[in-house]
């Protein structure tokens, strides 16, 4: 009986050509496993590509849900923004992906799992530490670092190979941007993009939005209400959180926001320089943003923002499955508990511009605020705070001065 292994599947040429040289190479029965995050139109034809490649079986699993819920919202919720920039789209599916992957390994009784990223990115880590973290006894086969054994090179190596296996498929060898796609965000890389110099072409690149340029010269108001850090309905409609995302990718696609151009620094050491397009992202971190500033004190939101920080990094670098990363969200948990209200904004040519903010557990007193004296503020008590909280600048000045006298 022939070993399984379990492939990640995304239908497209570098997987295809994976399932025959998987069989050729190491005689194993190919299980596709395909996970769904919200790639769209992506997932039309798998099936029957899967088949005809060779594929003993093709599994396609649902997780937006999933994804949303219990990596998504995390997220959202640390304001975790990886080197000032991103959103972490691709970075907060892989461990989901893996997660399903052992599932179905499991399920399967397969012995190994593959992955199609290559030996440059950061998928490949991404992938591997979720899988040893899930099923440290899998075997893991990255083809693309198995030089010795995976010659191919190119696209057309690829188109090529599985002609000569008798698998016809529609690619063909013309180059065009590397696209991750998920409900999340769709990613750019490659053609000028690989150029920093260079600016990049929107109108050939984006697919969830148009440039600010192209928005409409009428803002939109929008209305959004959170429980507990967690979003819960637009417009006064109440939604699931993946709805939420898509509803908001479209507001945010039409008014042009969310386009990121970024030269980021990879785990593996070196810099790339990428696109992203999160549109619905953008403005669910703004939003959450905004009523966090209402609700909580200035202590607890700068500690947030450092386990934000460390958050973006843990995930980035694919350590989901792991006891710190675990720890990071239990704070983080800790203070959303306040963290309900409504946010109003005005979406308008890229830019999200707030329109008011109400919470039960606002921590705003306009009385204290205002310029007119209100109870709980006596100006005069201004007097000794600023004497106290600059006793060390005086006390060092007074030196200063003591030192100067001394050496003339």
């Amino acid at each position: 009986m022939k070993e399984k292994v379990v492939l990640a599947y995304s239908g497209g040429l570098d997987t295809t050509a994976i399932i025959p040289w998987l069989k050729e190479n190491f005689d194993y029965e190919v299980i596709c496993c395909c996970v769904d995050c919200g790639q769209g139109e992506e997932l039309d034809g798998l099936e029957e590509r899967a088949k005809l490649s060779g594929a003993s079986k093709l599994y396609i699993e649902d997780i937006v849900d999933d994804f949303c819920d219990n990596y998504i919202v995390p997220c959202v919720q640390a304001h975790a923004v990886y080197e000032n920039k991103y959103l972490l789209g691709t970075s907060m599916a892989r461990p989901a992906i893996a997660k399903k992957l052992v599932e179905i390994a499991r399920k399967e009784g397969a012995s190994a799992i593959c992955h199609g990223a290559t030996g440059k990115g950061n998928d490949q880590i991404r992938f591997e530490l979720g899988i040893k973290a899930l099923a440290p006894d899998l075997k893991i086969i990255a083809p693309w670092r198995m030089t010795d054994v995976w010659t191919m090179n190119s696209r057309e190596d690829e188109i090529e190979y599985c002609k000569q296996h008798g698998i016809n498929l529609p690619f063909d060898a013309s180059h065009s941007y590397s696209r991750d796609r998920n409900l999340w965000h769709i990613s750019h890389e490659g053609l000028e993009l690989e150029d920093p110099s260079l600016e990049p072409n929107y109108d050939n690149l984006l697919v969830l939005g148009v440039t600010p340029e192209k928005a409409p010269n009428e803002g939109e108001y929008v209305t959004m209400a959170f429980e507990k850090g967690v979003p819960k309905s637009i417009n006064g409609e109440d939604m699931k959180v993946s709805d939420i995302i898509r509803k908001l990718n479209e507001l945010g696609g039409k008014h042009g926001i969310g386009i990121c151009d970024i030269v980021e620094n990879r785990v593996v050491g070196m810099k790339s320089r990428g696109v992203y397009e999160t549109p619905g992202g953008t403005i669910l971190y703004e939003a959450h943003q905004q009523l966090e500033e209402l609700v909580l004190d200035r202590a607890t939101y700068e500690m947030k923002e450092e386990m934000g920080n460390k958050l973006s990094q843990i995930v980035y670098e694919g350590k989901w499955f792991t006891p710190l990363r675990e720890a990071v969200q239990a704070f983080v948990e800790s203070t959303q508990e306040y963290v309900t209200g409504e946010v109003k904004f005005k979406l308008y040519k890229g830019n999200i511009i707030k329109a008011g903010t109400t919470s039960p557990y606002s921590l705003y007193s306009e009385s204290l605020a205002s310029f007119t004296t209100g109870e709980l503020y006596d100006h005069h008590d201004a007097d000794g705070f600023i004497n106290l909280f600059g006793l060390p600048l005086k006390v060092r000045a007074m030196k200063m001065q003591e030192v100067e006298k001394v050496q003339k």
